[in-house]
Order: C-alpha cells, then sequence, then structure tokens
C-alpha cells in the first residue's frame, strides 16, 4: 500500500478477496476451535474431531476451507494426515481477538 499526500491507495479485488476470505474463515466458531487448537501443534484430523467431539467429515471440510485459504498445511504419513497452522499473520490475529475477546 503506497501512501501519497495523505492518501491510502486503493486495495485491489485480489487483496479484498483474500482479506474477506480470512476474516470468513475466522467468522465461523468450528474453525476458530480447529485453529485455536493448532496453536498447540500438528495434530491429526481424528485427533482434531476427538478433541472438540466432531465427527471426522466435518472437520475435513473445514480443513479444507482452511487449506484453500492457506491458513493450515498438511502432511501425510501414511494413511493419517496431520495438520498445523501455516499463517502466523491470521494466528495472531486470532490470538489478539480471543484475548479481545477475554478482556471485556
Amino acid at each position: 500500500m503506497i501512501v501519497e499526500e495523505n492518501k491510502i491507495a486503493e486495495l485491489d479485488e485480489e487483496t479484498l478477496f483474500l482479506v474477506s476470505q480470512t476474516f470468513k474463515a475466522l467468522a465461523d466458531p468450528t474453525r476458530i476451535r480447529i485453529l485455536h487448537l493448532l496453536f498447540n501443534g500438528e495434530l491429526s484430523v481424528s485427533n482434531i474431531a476427538e478433541t472438540l467431539d466432531l465427527n471426522q467429515s466435518n472437520v475435513s471440510h473445514q480443513l479444507r476451507f482452511l487449506k484453500n485459504l492457506r491458513l493450515v498445511k498438511y502432511r501425510r504419513d501414511g494413511k493419517t494426515i496431520y495438520y498445523s497452522q501455516d499463517d502466523e499473520h491470521v494466528m495472531k490475529i486470532l490470538q489478539q481477538s480471543i484475548d479481545h475477546a477475554s478482556h471485556h
């Protein structure tokens, strides 16, 4: 973003789309719970589902959404897929939002 004579440059369409999709991701309680769980490190889909008391297909669906936004990454070990956070900036926003909500 370039600042010229007290004017802030307009955001391009791609940036606007990515920012809105990121906030859409953070607007869903299940995705927030998944990302919050991944603060502590890498977990398998089954670990996430068990910890959050969700079915695996729902967790997989949410992880796919987060992966498409590059908010999580995965690795395969045999038949097991492990997920971890992939965007420190968004994780900081999430943590700050949690901190903010906790201090109301």
